[in-house]
């Protein structure tokens, strides 16, 4: 394991932590949303993230009779990862997820493009909302963007001296979230 030096590791929490998941999660919206995590295989998909909230929740719809759902009602940890090649952004979420329903909360969460899985809209009796409140949270990052990291990393190769780019750092919310 590589000494950090301070600019690369960056521990942020509260108000830094949910802006800096706000952040990531704004430049990819689809993650793989695992469950099953106490057993194996660990049972993962791809889900779009419908918003992240002002106390750093995440949230999704999803049908209320998909596995997710009652994977998450028997055991309702689940990790969410998200990869954004295009400017080397990473970020893996630990939380606890709820699922509920709620109407002024669809309507919030609704874009038209929702409707290709849930055919009746707004009211389809399968719609069901999933909150995931992060309990623990880690992210990569670079500190300039993607053209940098790679001519630092051809720099590197070439001249034999290390020109990391990179920034990592643990994301902690203590606040209350369920809002």
């Amino acid at each position: 394991m590589k000494d950090h030096k301070e600019d690369e590791y960056a521990h942020l929490q509260n108000k830094e932590a949910i802006e800096k998941i706000q952040h990531l999660v704004s430049h990819n919206q689809i993650c793989l949303f695992s469950t099953h995590m106490n057993e194996q295989p660990i049972q993962t998909r791809p889900m779009n993230v419908r918003q992240v909230d002002d106390a750093g929740n995440l949230w999704f719809l999803s049908n209320k009779e998909s596995n997710k759902n009652w994977e998450i009602k028997s055991d309702p940890k689940v990790q969410l990862f998200f990869i954004n090649t295009k400017d080397y952004e990473f970020l893996s979420i630990y939380g606890h997820a709820q699922i509920f329903i709620d109407r002024n909360k669809v309507d919030e969460l609704w874009t038209p493009i929702v409707k290709t899985w849930f055919q009746e809209g707004k009211d389809d009796p399968h719609l069901s909302i999933i909150r995931v409140s992060p309990e623990d949270a880690y992210y990569w990052d670079t500190k300039n963007n993607k053209a940098v990291s790679l001519l630092k990393i051809a720099a590197s190769v070439i001249t034999g001296k290390t020109m990391d780019d990179g920034i990592e750092g643990h994301l902690e919310i203590s606040e209350n979230r369920n809002q």
